[in-house]
């Protein structure tokens, strides 16, 4: 199974830095600070990437079940709605996925009922409901 690989490097305090963030692929490089994720600035932010890889995924997960249960979908389209609190401690407080599909054949009762076991198939969102998160960590002289 292939191990999938992000990088990011933050540079200064927490206000006043900046920071990088890219994926190994090459596929995205993209700038972020404090002004991108907690106000409004150029760049993106960790909940904006959040979003984007689960919104992808649950599409990907969607359309393989409609498929299995045949109804080749023409198209599946994902928002992720993704919910950052910065009271107390910053965290993520949900995330809201709103998929609309192009199923021929299909009604809406039976969509939403794959769409729904889709989401809790998907893997993204299975690791939001509580994966192991190892961590190594060394300090660089």
């Amino acid at each position: 199974m292939p191990v999938r690989k992000a990088n990011a490097q933050w540079q200064g305090d927490l206000k006043s830095g900046k920071g990088n963030m890219a994926l190994d692929s090459g596929a995205y490089e993209g700038q972020f600070s404090f002004k991108t994720r907690f106000e409004e600035g150029n760049g993106t932010n960790p909940e904006e990437l959040v979003g984007a890889a689960h919104a992808g995924c649950f599409s990907m997960q969607f359309s393989a079940m409609l498929a299995e249960e045949g109804h080749a979908p023409d198209s599946v389209q994902t928002e992720a709605k993704v919910h950052f609190s910065v009271e107390n401690t910053p965290t993520i407080e949900r995330i809201e996925l709103i998929t609309r599909g192009k199923v021929p054949g299909m009604d809406d009762a039976q969509f939403k009922d794959i769409a729904a076991k889709a989401k809790d198939a998907c893997p993204v969102s299975r690791l939001y409901k509580g994966a192991e998160i190892t961590l190594d960590a060394a300090l660089e002289g």
